[in-house]
């Protein structure tokens, strides 16, 4: 008798009813840039995507809200005159960031605000960690660390997602939360993020590449897969809720050992090189954006990610929506 796996795809109801992986928008998150001002100015290297002013960001996030989309990861564009080394203006309670946090639980309230923790918004030098004679001083940048992730639950944040990868910030951040009463908040670790070139357009839009030097003294290296299993264990340990692996697709791999090395939830980055490439080949008429996407997150989803950093969220949702 001839095998025949094709019955369980002769019907779009069939195909259905066996399908092993599902996306839903509940499933995504947005990253969204925000800025001083009342304009909005879009991001040449990221079609679609722009620095938005606070209204704009709250119009952008109710969009989100409406589509079923789980939530949005907030990410600050600073002028230079606002940075200095030690990123002072990330542990100011009325600076920009905390301000459009307030703004979005304010108009937005069911939508879950993720807001990023790392030096390099806010940094003269451009780097994740405090700079000190050349060098980037894991310990001395841990406490400025803390005072962030404080600074932006007092606003409002519902997850702090720590994406510096200094050693020991899980701990230190998780700390400073409960001693300052924020004991809900949770934190989504960037366990595994790898010194990518895919994060380009992601530097352009926040002007947020090192004045000197690299990141690769603490981004991973992207040889490296089994060195993730360690950075889990030690994040898990330290009081991670969430475990983020970035980028999205090369990295599908990492995904699934992450997957199967711990019981809380896994998210994946379906990063600004990855999505702008996409959009680049759809300009050229190459590729179908729409359906491109969904098949790449839907391969995040199968390699083992509970949730999905996406910047293509709300395109997505659009189209789940039918």
């Amino acid at each position: 008798m001839l095998p025949r796996p094709r019955r369980n795809r002769r019907s779009p109801a069939l195909r259905a009813l066996v399908r092993e992986t599902e996306l839903g928008p509940g499933r995504l998150i947005q990253p969204l840039f925000v800025q001083d001002g009342i304009a909005d100015t879009p991001i040449g290297s990221m079609p679609g995507q722009a620095r938005l002013s606070i209204a704009g960001l709250v119009e952008r996030a109710r969009e989100a809200a409406s589509l079923g989309v789980a939530g949005i990861a907030l990410f600050p564009a600073l002028p230079d005159a606002l940075k200095d080394p030690r990123g002072s203006e990330g542990t100011n309670p009325d600076g920009l960031l905390p301000r459009a946090v307030s703004a979005l639980k304010a108009e937005v309230p069911g939508l879950l605000v993720i807001t990023d923790v790392a030096l390099d918004p806010y940094s003269s030098d451009g780097h994740d960690g405090l700079v000190i004679d050349g060098r980037i001083d894991n310990d001395a940048t841990l406490p400025l660390l803390a005072a962030m992730a404080v600074t932006q639950a007092a606003a409002g944040a519902d997850v702090i997602a720590p994406s510096d990868m200094m050693d020991g910030r899980i701990a230190a951040v998780r700390e400073a939360l409960d001693a300052a009463g924020f004991t809900d908040v949770a934190i989504c670790s960037y366990c595994a993020k790898y010194a990518s070139a895919f994060y380009g357009p992601f530097r352009d839009a926040l002007d947020s590449t090192p004045r000197s030097g690299d990141k690769k003294t603490y981004q991973m290296d992207p040889a490296n897969a089994r060195e993730a299993l360690r950075e889990v264990r030690l994040d898990e340990a330290e009081g991670a809720d969430w475990l983020l692996v970035k980028p999205g697709l090369p990295y599908a791999d990492v995904i699934r050992m992450v997957r199967e090395a711990t019981n809380l939830p896994v998210a994946a980055y379906h990063v600004s090189g990855e999505y702008a490439m996409l959009r680049a080949a759809a300009a050229n008429g190459w590729l179908d954006y729409e359906a491109c996407l969904l098949e790449s997150l839907l391969c995040l989803r199968r390699a083992g990610a509970d949730l999905i950093f996406t910047y293509g969220a709300i395109d997505a949702a659009r189209q789940l929506a039918g």
